[in-house]
Formats: structure tokens, sequence, C-alpha cells
């Protein structure tokens, strides 16, 4: 049995259609990745207008870690319908924003008291670690990394790179705001071991904080500790161990934006944890609410206790809607048998990249921990020149055989594997088919 059921070309007829009403209801610059029009999703599994059943290996952006419509987060929306739905934490207090709040304290990394802001958006959460690490700190800038995305209100694309895509036409942008080339272990410098490119980096930060930013007038360093638009790069454990021990001879605020790479997505519930780094703030969102709208900002007490009253807070912050399906999210995602299963389908993904790797002279590199994988395409394997349209085609080629994707990547010429966690081996495989198939019909073509 095949997961992947087509019954019209993608898109079908009535997808089509859908498609002419975004175009004159939507405005232009809302891009989309695929031509899918979802009618109904389950698990891995998305069925569109047209009856066509398709596997997902987008997973929302990482969105649904869970799977799609999962069961417990479903019955836990239902049963917070039937009492209310949303009073307002600024007007109200709100008994799911309390235990999701506790939830939150108690499973994000540190043993000291925490405390936790909730909001709609990773950008909202992202602007609230920011505003808070300026109150608590009485400074004004921000370090932050290439290659990042932290989101888009007018902060938090300040704070994201990728400027064609993300930042053109949209500045001025806020002041304040240092960014410095990441470690990139496949793009690092000819010659250099990984050691030696891994301090390379390190000193390169010290000479940013010469000629770029004082120290001492930094509020907050964020970065993410995989990075997810950026390319899947892991970052090196003696890097954050760096940024840690700069922050702590500084005052400054550490913050790990985790609304990626966190939610269980490494094989950890956080992906800071691998590298045993301990963050002043957390910021979560995508996969805590299983689909729903919601994020968080999670952080040492005395840090998150710094603004005035009325400071920080929004109407639809802590949504207890939103609320209940976190809470039962996170159950999930902290389960040792769940973090089992991302490592078991992280492994099935490596071992078959790897091997794709040594057949297809098109792939650069294969990256990635726990079951956040990528593939990167590139026109030459010994100049590593990035190969954009190799990589869109063969997103539309997999979309068209089944197979939701999406691209990451500075340059825009990697895949992201995000499939959600409940994926089973087989469609597991059948998915990872419907991708190398598409990779060989782009190979073939160029020749390579």
């Amino acid at each position: 049995m095949t997961s992947i059921k087509l019954k019209t070309s993608l898109p079908g007829p009535k997808g089509l259609a859908a498609l002419e009403r975004r175009k004159n209801l939507l405005p232009a610059g809302l891009a989309r990745s695929t031509d899918v029009v979802v009618e109904r999703a389950e698990g891995a599994l998305v069925w569109d207008v047209d009856g066509n059943q398709l596997l997902d290996f987008a997973g929302g952006i990482g969105m649904i870690n869970v799977g799609h419509s999962n069961e417990k987060v479903v019955a836990a929306i239902k049963k917070q319908l039937d009492k209310y739905i949303h009073t307002c934490t600024l007007v109200t207090t709100i008994e799911p924003y309390l235990d999701l709040a506790e939830l939150l304290n108690s499973v994000t990394p540190g043993d000291f008291p925490k405390k936790t802001l909730l909001a709609c958006s990773g950008s909202e959460a992202v602007e609230n670690a920011i505003n808070v690490a300026k109150y608590y700190t009485k400074r004004n800038a921000v370090l932050c990394f290439e290659g990042a995305y932290h989101g888009r209100t007018l902060l938090t694309l300040s704070l994201t790179s990728k400027y064609a895509l993300f930042k053109k036409g949209f500045g001025s942008f806020v002041p304040d705001i240092y960014r410095i080339p990441a470690p990139n272990m496949y793009r690092g410098i000819d010659g250099m071991t990984e050691e030696q490119y891994i301090n390379y980096c390190i000193k390169k930060l010290d000479e940013s904080f010469i000629s770029q930013v004082d120290p001492d007038s930094l509020a907050a360093i964020i970065i993410e500790p995989v990075m997810g638009e950026g390319g899947f790069l892991s970052m090196p454990a003696a890097y954050l161990h760096k940024l840690r021990q700069v922050c702590d001879k500084h005052g400054i605020v550490f913050i790990a934006d985790e609304i990626q790479c966190g939610a269980g997505r490494t094989g950890k519930m956080f992906a800071c944890e691998h590298s045993g780094v301990i963050p002043d703030i957390v910021v979560t969102a995508k996969s805590i609410g299983a689909g729903m709208p919601i994020s968080a900002t999670t952080g040492r007490a005395e840090i998150m206790d710094a603004p005035h009253p009325g400071g920080v807070g929004g109407t639809y912050g802590g949504s207890p809607v939103a609320c209940v399906a976190a809470i039962e999210s996170i159950k999930i995602l902290q389960l040792e048998s769940f973090l089992k299963r991302v490592n078991e389908v992280g492994e099935i993904i490596r071992l078959t990249l790897e091997g794709w790797k040594e057949k297809y002279p098109l792939i650069g590199d294969v990256r990635g921990i726990g079951a956040m994988r990528l593939v990167e395409f590139v026109k030459d394997r010994n100049t590593k020149e990035p190969d954009a349209d190799a990589t869109l085609e063969i997103i539309r080629d997999a979309v068209a055989h089944g197979l939701i994707m999406i691209r990451a990547g500075l340059f825009s010429n990697c895949i992201r594997l995000l499939p959600p966690i409940v994926i089973t081996d087989e469609q597991l495989a059948e998915g990872l088919q419907v991708l190398e198939d598409a990779i060989i019909r782009a190979q073939e073509k160029r020749k390579l």
C-alpha cells in the first residue's frame, strides 16, 4: 500500500480554482512553496481538495512534530471550546495559561526560577525576549548572526538575515543590531580542520567586540542552536560555550531561538541541550502548539520580571484554546518514546541522504541532527557554487509526485526534511524515494 495516491495532476481542477482565488484575494508578497490546496490532514498525510493523498515532509515548516490533527490535541481543544474561548490575560487570569507556563518553566533547560510570557507567533516571542533583555540590562545593542531567521516584525526583521527575500523594501530597520558570520562547517575555510575553523570563528567573534560593538553595550546575544532558514547549520558546542562565557563575563542575556529546532525535533526537547549550554531565555513556538498559534518566551525569573506592570502582553497572548493544545503537545514531545522515535526517523533519513551524496554529484552536502535533516545542492562540489534553480526544480517535481517540501538555506539551494515524527517507516521510505527520483531527473537533465 502506498501513502501517496494521486487522482489528478497537481494541482487538480478544484486546486487551480482555489489558487486563482488566492491570486485575486491575497497579497502577491504572501508566497507559497507548493500548489497544494488542503482539504484535510492527519498524521503525516495531507489530502487536497481534488482528493489527492500526499505525504508531508515540510510539516508546516516544522510546526507539526506530533502530527496533523493529533487526537489528544484535538480533544483538548474541543473540551476547552465548550468552556470558554478567551477572556484576555490582561483582564482576567486564565488557568490554562498558568498550566502551560508551569510546564514550560519545568522543561526548559536550567535549574533556576523561571517565568514564561505567552504570545501568538514566533516573531512576537523573539521580540518579547529582546525587549525584556533590553529592559533588564538597560542596554540597547543586540548581536545576531548571518543566515539567521527570527521573524517579520520590525525588530525581528532587523535581526533576520537573507536581505533580498525578507528585508528588501521594508527598511529602515532597528538600530544597534550587529550581525556576524555564524560557523558553517560545510562552507568553512579550505585547509583548516574542523577544530581550527571553530577556533577561527571564535577569534572573529572576539574581533567583532573590537570592530563592531563593545560587549558591555550588548543587551543580548540571540542565536538558533541549529539554524532553520539558514540551512540547518548546527552551532558547534565550543562556539555556544564561548557565547555563554562572553554573556556571563559582560552581563549579556543569552537568548536561544528554539522555534524551529526545539520541540524535540533534534532528538532532545531543546537543541541547546546537545551542547550543555543553558540560555537565559528560551524562545519557542511552532510545534509546541501542534498547529495552534502560540509562542513562549521562557527565562530567568529576575530577567522576565524586569519590565514594569503593563510593559508586556497582548490581547490574544495565551489564548486558552491554544494553551491546552500546547500542553498536550508538550506532554507528547518530552516523552522518552517520542524522542526515541525522533532519533529513529533521523537515522533513517541520515543513512539515506548519505547514500545519495555518494551517488549524485548535484548534492554538495547532507546534514542535520535528529529528525532535522537537509540536502544542499551545488553546481560543482569543488567550488560549492549554490544551485538554487535545481533545488526549486526538484521541489516542484517532488510535489507533482505527491510529496510536500520546502526550501531553505542562505542561497535557497537546500531542501529541508521536517516530516511529522509520527510518520511510519513505510511512509518515510516512500517519501524519500519520491525525492530521490526527482533528484535523479534533475541530475540527468544536467548530465552530471
